[in-house]
């Protein structure tokens, strides 16, 4: 192990995920070994500078310190089998976004489990494949972790530090509170949003031209792999079942109150507002930037002309008066020659955006 993570390490599956691991990994000074069904992925990932392709040059120095499996949930198990059976690593972990089943298939194939720990970075993109793949993927996000009783302590401290040399905060849970959690934050969420959409797939043209950043924001999320998502979904029935079925308890309280009201009766507006109230709520608990409490955060509206560099300029303004830009927006309607860009900033620097906006030439609204 280096310093700041493994000194070696052979990372199976070159996809967004696996791709993104590896280049951080080589960030840090790793040495990575790169393993994918398809040759033309293993390669790119290669010509990107996430590793060295075992197909090209083969594995060389003996096991790794880590391997990495990055595969769908159901592909985990027979690909830790070969994996240990050919001494790829010293120690074993996955990446996938449900942990019960791989975890249940390994001990059914008789894999090693005191150096295979389940594991799970918290992010990803819309986009898939290598060419999606980023260094910085991790950084700041969750990293699960979840050990099991036969795992040596050896094994649990390295994929901590993988996690963290990836620039993930390592967050220690059971396989079944992982598959539950994530069924409340990503699985239950990526089917709501691909509900919405699919109701725009024979919309009228007319009414896709209104579409604003509310219905963009929304179905953001449903643009993913269909084939990987349900392989995600299918892993992890029970839990997203059961919170899908009381969000349709919700839907269907909400469809028979507007029912009401639409019949000239507003003893059903109460049921809309509580769940809007209780909505509200829940938005207000999610955590801010690296995990801590979510703060309180100013808008500043600012014109933007429509040509080159000009959001760079304006990014490069703001940070040379010392403010950090905690979230952006942008808002452009077709044919129009500006933009609106809307900068989160912490409310005692909005003073000071304004004031170097304004002396830019920005119009700007507070």
């Amino acid at each position: 192990m280096t310093a700041s993570g493994p000194g070696s390490a052979v990372v199976v599956g070159a996809g967004l995920i696996g791709t993104s691991v590896a280049l951080a990994l080589r960030a840090v000074g790793t040495q990575v070994w790169l393993s994918d069904a398809d040759p033309a992925a293993e390669q790119l990932a290669a010509d990107m500078g996430a590793g060295e392709s075992v197909r090209a040059a083969g594995q060389a120095g003996g096991p790794a310190d880590i391997a990495v499996l990055a595969m769908p949930p159901a592909a985990v198990a027979p690909e830790l089998a070969a994996a240990q059976q050919r001494g790829v690593a010293r120690c074993y972990t996955d990446v996938a976004s449900v942990k019960q089943l791989p975890l249940a298939a390994a001990r059914a194939l008789g894999c090693d489990l005191t150096s295979f720990v389940p594991g799970h970075p918290l992010s990803g993109r819309e986009r898939s494949g290598p060419a999606a793949a980023r260094a910085d993927l991790f950084l700041g996000r969750p990293w699960v972790i979840c050990p099991v009783e036969e795992n040596s302590a050896a094994a649990v401290t390295a994929v901590a530090a993988l996690a963290q040399a990836c620039g993930g905060q390592p967050v220690l849970l059971s396989a079944a509170d992982h598959d539950r959690y994530v069924a409340l934050v990503s699985h239950v969420p990526h089917l709501v949003a691909a509900a919405v959409a699919a109701g725009l797939e024979h919309a009228p043209p007319e009414a896709l031209q209104l579409a604003g950043q509310g219905i963009r924001d929304v179905t953001r999320i449903a643009a993913g792999s269909p084939d990987m998502w349900a392989q995600i979904l299918s892993a992890n029935a029970g839990p997203v079942g059961e919170l899908l079925a009381e969000v349709a308890r919700e839907l269907d309280a909400a469809a028979a109150g507007l029912g009401v009201l639409a019949g000239g009766n507003d003893d059903a507006r109460k049921v809309l507002t509580d769940l809007l109230e209780r909505g509200r709520a829940g938005v207000g608990r999610l955590p801010g930037k690296r995990g801590g409490p979510a703060p309180e955060y100013a808008m500043v509206q600012v014109v933007i002309p429509d040509r080159p560099g000009e959001l760079a300029r304006l990014f490069q303004v703001v940070g040379a008066a010392g403010v950090n830009i905690e979230d952006v927006d942008i808002e452009h309607s077709p044919g129009l020659p500006v933009g609106v860009a809307e900068l989160w900033v912490r409310p005692e620097s909005v003073d000071a955006v304004t004031g170097v906006l304004a002396a830019g030439g920005w119009p700007v609204r507070r």
